[in-house]
């Protein structure tokens, strides 16, 4: 991929441009309009929601937008836009921005959060971080409960150590053994290979004396891992929808879920000031020690190899957990 030479009115951008196909591109750096601001980013987490749209669906449309699809950046406030007071030009913020595979982005003021000086020059994908404070906060685990999380990616290690730190015990299930070994890291007590079904009801009723789970928390986005979750959960307790469930319908055993009597929680968000709010509460988190995500930042590239970082989130090679792409 060939670039112009720097230039302090351009920048670099990600440009889709067919399935997993991409070039960088030179762009005019995007000024902030009133009441936002531009970030010179400094890095962009990889999502997994990215992998759809990457593959190239009958409905997606290409090129995409300069910088398109990366939502999980951090950087530097660069630039002010009128009836911006609260932030300032040099502020080290994570922000709900949406053209971010890109050395640069503008955000609403009120969709940024500015990070405190104790994580300077750590990597802060706050969207992430954030989704996953807000699943624990809906969750709600308390000390001494028996929390099952079916599915050991970035989000489900995330939660791990939350709900081990909250005092619950852990019983992390997943496919891989580098995903188990990551859960009992971050203090899972016990961990289940996701392999047979039937095998894992077994093991996990053995593990819990028989009552099964007060809290179970699906963290894959499958039909067989949400299947598999709905059978961890007692009576009376609560299952948590983590995953990001849109590759089509899902089937529910309803049947099972009313003769338990099981809270059924879907802990997605949609409002963006609930996403801010779980940004904000991550970097305390981060800053207290009640999460250390530095651990799971397993990967990382620079923007020219932003193919290799979404062909690695598919394909998830030996020991690969979250990719992160930076920017010098």
């Amino acid at each position: 991929m060939n670039l112009m030479d720097n230039r302090s009115s351009v920048m670099d951008a990600a440009v889709v441009s067919g399935p997993e196909t991409l070039r960088v591109e030179r762009h005019p750096l995007p000024e902030p309009e009133p009441h936002q601001v531009r970030i010179r980013l400094q890095g962009c987490g990889v999502c997994a929601s990215n992998l759809t749209p990457w593959s190239g669906p009958e409905w997606m449309h290409f090129p995409t937008e300069p910088g398109g699809l990366g939502h999980e950046g951090w950087g530097v406030v660069d630039g002010i836009g009128a009836g911006v007071d609260d932030l300032k030009v040099g502020d080290r913020v994570a922000a709900l921005s949406y053209h971010a595979y890109a050395t640069h982005d503008v955000a609403d003021a009120e969709l940024v959060v500015r990070l405190p000086p104790e994580l300077d020059g750590r990597p802060f994908p706050g969207e992430p971080l954030g989704c996953a404070m807000n699943i624990f906060e809906r969750s709600e685990i308390e000390a001494g409960q028996t929390v099952a999380i079916v599915g050991v990616g970035f989000l489900g290690a995330l939660l791990t150590q939350l709900a081990a730190r909250r005092g619950a015990r852990v019983i992390a299930i997943s496919r891989r053994p580098f995903s188990l070994a990551v859960a009992r890291r971050m203090g899972a007590a016990e961990t289940v290979e996701m392999e047979d079904h039937w095998q894992i009801i077994e093991r996990v009723k053995k593990l819990t004396d028989g009552r099964f789970c007060d809290r179970v928390i699906e963290a894959v986005g499958k039909q067989w891992p949400l299947d598999l979750a709905g059978e961890l959960v007692s009576e009376r307790g609560r299952l948590i929808i983590a995953g990001y469930h849109q590759d089509g319908p899902r089937q529910v055993n309803m049947q099972l879920w009313n003769w338990r009597g099981l809270d059924v929680v879907n802990a997605h968000e949609r409002d963006p000031k609930i996403y801010i709010w779980g940004i904000a509460r991550a970097a305390a988190a981060v800053v207290s020690g009640e999460l250390d995500p530095s651990t799971l930042y397993t990967h990382t590239y620079p923007l020219r190899d932003l193919d290799k970082a979404l062909n690695d989130t598919r394909d998830r090679p030996e020991g690969f957990l979250k990719a992160l792409v930076t920017y010098p």
